[in-house]
């Protein structure tokens, strides 16, 4: 039997154009159901399939509304074939088509999935169209229904993850302004591995982590969390530097999905006494510093990459001096990585200083806001990817 595609103009301007597609190989109900379909008065797009694997193909290549499906195929028969076609097109109406002797087909049909079932010889016109309409209505209503929990889901996913990759920060008696933001690099993706966390120790010491941990996606989000709480523990517990680095690394090592996974950070140690900032980078870019004079890179050793060379152990100390007051930004690279307007290149470390320059001085957490809005809105959506902003204030004066 040969395949055909039928189009039917409906009278109503305001009717939906119904796609269709009628899985039959007997060409006189072929015809009786195309009649039939042309007499409800609907708009239709009818294309026409004489077997389950032919009706697949269509499946897969075009958008359907509705199928009718007749219940004994060449290479399909019975509540097989609905199955089939469920498992390739879970969200499209599925109306079978039995005959006159088949009095338990219909409801066995709709246990298997579809949606209704019409008896061939008493199909009238109107029935057609009350049950197909019916039926699209139903599984686009369905499809809904499911699209909504899948945001509710993935919303409350990522509001878990957030918790743990932004926590609130442990501080004591430090005088520190502390502002922190975490953004997905779309309103609906789940979240990547940028992770950040402060925390002051019994030294009064002020200890600062940013991090970035290669790929997207929960499982990047969850190593994110777990490194980030690894931080933690190691820092109250007292380990520092190149040795709080080599354990995090450890930590990395064991419970990333391959070898391949790597993750970069700036680890912080801010001592207001001595009005000192000590880095560590590992793998990651440099601090910005901001004083009476402007905003600036800071000037810092660089180490390899977590999980790179496992147990290389090469993350140098940079101790810089701090002034009485001023702010330090540790950052992961989505916040320069997007795109700087229409001129086609990528913002970078240079943009980013000029949009901070060139802005009037603000509260911490107006600035950080307002730096996070003039990068998207420069960068328009082109680019995608998580991002991660510490900002620390003081003032002694």
């Amino acid at each position: 039997m040969t395949s055909a595609t039928t189009t039917q103009p409906g009278p109503a301007e305001d009717e939906p154009t119904y796609r269709v597609l009628l899985v039959e190989d007997d060409d006189a109900d072929v015809i009786l159901v195309e009649e039939l379909l042309l007499d409800t008065g609907l708009r239709f797009e009818l294309t026409v399939r004489s077997t389950l694997d032919a009706a697949k193909a269509v499946l897969a290549a075009q958008q359907i509304d509705c199928i009718l499906l007749d219940l004994h195929l060449p290479d399909a028969t019975g509540t097989a074939a609905i199955t089939a076609v469920r498992d390739l097109a879970p969200h499209n109406a599925v109306i079978v088509l039995t005959g006159l002797a088949e009095a338990r087909a219909g409801t066995d049909a709709m246990a298997a999935g579809a949606q209704d079932y019409l008896v061939k010889g008493k199909v009238e016109p109107e029935l057609l169209r009350r049950t197909l309409r019916y039926a699209v209505y139903r599984s686009q209503t369905e499809r809904a229904s499911m699209e909504a929990q899948t945001i509710r889901l993935r919303a409350e996913e990522n509001a878990r993850l957030e918790r743990g990759l932004l926590p609130p920060p442990i501080l004591g008696t430090s005088t520190v302004t502390v502002t922190s933001r975490y953004l997905p690099g779309t309103a609906m993706a789940l979240l990547g591995g940028d992770f950040l966390d402060v925390v002051e120790g019994d030294d009064g010491l002020l200890h600062a982590v940013v991090g970035d941990v290669s790929g997207h996606g929960r499982d990047a989000a969850a190593l994110g969390v777990l490194l980030r709480i690894a931080w933690r523990s190691l820092i109250l517990g007292g380990h520092r530097g190149e040795d709080l680095l080599h354990l995090m690394e450890r930590v990395l090592v064991a419970e990333r999905g391959s070898e391949s996974q790597f993750a970069t950070c700036t680890l912080l140690t801010l001592d207001q006494g001595r009005a000192t900032a000590t880095f560590h980078l590992a793998g990651h870019h440099e601090p910005l510093l901001a004083t009476a004079e402007g905003t600036r890179e800071v000037t810092a050793a660089h180490g390899i990459a977590l999980g790179i060379l496992p147990g290389f152990r090469n993350w140098p100390r940079t101790v810089v001096p701090l002034p009485d007051t001023g702010s330090l930004t540790i950052y992961t690279d989505g916040l320069t990585e997007g795109h700087n307007g229409s001129t086609g290149e990528r913002l970078g470390v240079d943009g980013l200083l000029a949009l901070i320059n060139a802005s009037a001085p603000a509260d911490p957490a107006t600035h950080v806001d307002l730096l996070i809005q003039q990068t998207h809105t420069l960068n328009a959506g082109r680019h995608s990817d998580d991002l991660a902003v510490l900002h620390l204030h003081w003032d002694r004066r």
